[in-house]
C-alpha cells in the first residue's frame, strides 16, 4: 500500500521530534531506554548545589540533580535526584554533599548502608549529610594562620619601634653614610676589576710568555733532578769522607812532633838553628860582595896578599 505524501510528510516530522528529544536528555545525561528511580533529600543548605548536579555512589556516576525546590513552611530545601540503571541501596542510607571547590560546584554523594534490609523505592527520602563548604574550610585552615600572622605583626610593630628608638637622627645618618661609602667601595672595586680584566686582555701574549718559561724552567729542573738522580751519590759522598779523613790524619802528624815537618814547625831550637844559619849565610854572602879577592885569588905578578878583615857583624 502506497502511503502519501503527507504520511511520509508527517512520519519523518514524528521521527525528528523524536530524536530531538532523545539527543536533548541524552546531552542532559537521561537515558530514557534504562529504568530511572527518583529520591528525595532535605537539606538546610545547598550552596554550591545546582540541577543537573551528579549524583554518585562510591565515585561511580548514577544520575543527576532533577530540582530544588524551597519547603515554605519549614524553610529548609528539597532536593530531588534521579538514579538511573538497576543500583540498589538501603532506605537508610546516607545522601552527602561534598565538592564545592572554586572550580565546579557540589555532588551528591550516596553513602549506601547494607546492613538494613530494606531496600529504598523509587519515591522515598534519605537521610541527608552536609559536607563543609569552601568557605567552611578555607576557614578552619586560615584561623591559625590568621592568629600567627597577627601574632607576626605585633612582633614586627615591636622590631620598628626598637629600631626607631635605637637608631636616632645620627645614628640614621651614620647608617646612611656607612651606605655611601659601600657604594663607593663597590664602585671602586668595580673599576678595579675591569682595569684588572683590561690587563689581562691586553698583556695575554706576556703572561702566555711568561706561563711558556716557566714550564720551560720546571722541564729543565726535571731534568736536572733526573740527572743528579742518576750520580753515584753514595759513592762521592765515601770518597769524599775518605778524603776528609787523609786530610786529618795529614794535619795531625803536621801537629805532632813526629815527622820532618811537624818538628819544623813545633820544635823552637830548628827554628833558631836555621834563623842562625841564614843570618851567617847573609854575613858570608855580605863578605864575599866586600872582599872577592880574599876568596878568589888570582896573581899574576905575585903581588902580596891583603890580610884577612873581619866583616862588621850586622845586629837584627
Amino acid at each position: 500500500m502506497a502511503l502519501s505524501r503527507e504520511v511520509k510528510t508527517g512520519l519523518l516530522a514524528v521521527f525528528a521530534i523524536a530524536t530531538l528529544i532523545l539527543g536533548y536528555n541524552y546531552l542532559k545525561g537521561i537515558n530514557l531506554f534504562k529504568s530511572t528511580k527518583i529520591f528525595y533529600v532535605v537539606y538546610d543548605n545547598v550552596e554550591g548545589l545546582s540541577q543537573a548536579s551528579i549524583v554518585t555512589i562510591n565515585g561511580l556516576r548514577v544520575g543527576r540533580v532533577e530540582g530544588i525546590k524551597l519547603n515554605q513552611s519549614t524553610g529548609k530545601l528539597v532536593v530531588s535526584f534521579t538514579v538511573d540503571g538497576d543500583y540498589y541501596f538501603s532506605k537508610n542510607s546516607v545522601a552527602k554533599t561534598y565538592g564545592g571547590l572554586i572550580v565546579g560546584g557540589k555532588s551528591i554523594a550516596i553513602v549506601p548502608d547494607y546492613s538494613e534490609k530494606t531496600m529504598a523505592k523509587s519515591g522515598d527520602t534519605l537521610r541527608s549529610e552536609q559536607d563543609g563548604g569552601m568557605m567552611d574550610m578555607v576557614s578552619e585552615q586560615f584561623g591559625p594562620i590568621q592568629s600567627r600572622i597577627e601574632s607576626i605583626l605585633n612582633n614586627a610593630d615591636s622590631l620598628v619601634l626598637a629600631i626607631s628608638q635605637v637608631l636616632d637622627t645620627t645614628a640614621r645618618q651614620d647608617l646612611k653614610n656607612s651606605l655611601s661609602n659601600i657604594n663607593a667601595i663597590t664602585t671602586s672595586f668595580k673599576k678595579s676589576s675591569m682595569a684588572l680584566e683590561d690587563l689581562l686582555v691586553n698583556d695575554q701574549s706576556k703572561l702566555n710568555n711568561t706561563l711558556g718559561n716557566l714550564e720551560h724552567a720546571s722541564n729543565n729542573f726535571s731534568t736536572l733532578s733526573d740527572s743528579l738522580s742518576q750520580l753515584k751519590i753514595n759513592t762521592l759522598v765515601k770518597e769524599l769522607e775518605y778524603t776528609i779523613a787523609n786530610f786529618k790524619e795529614i794535619s795531625g802528624k803536621i801537629n805532632s812532633t813526629d815527622g820532618s815537618l811537624g818538628k819544623l814547625i813545633n820544635d823552637d831550637k830548628l827554628y833558631d838553628n836555621l834563623e842562625g844559619a841564614t843570618r851567617q849565610l847573609e854575613q858570608l854572602l855580605q863578605d864575599v860582595k866586600l872582599n872577592p879577592k880574599r876568596y878568589v885569588n888570582v896573581s899574576v905578578f905575585g903581588k902580596k896578599q891583603k890580610e884577612y878583615e873581619k866583616p862588621e857583624s850586622r845586629e837584627d
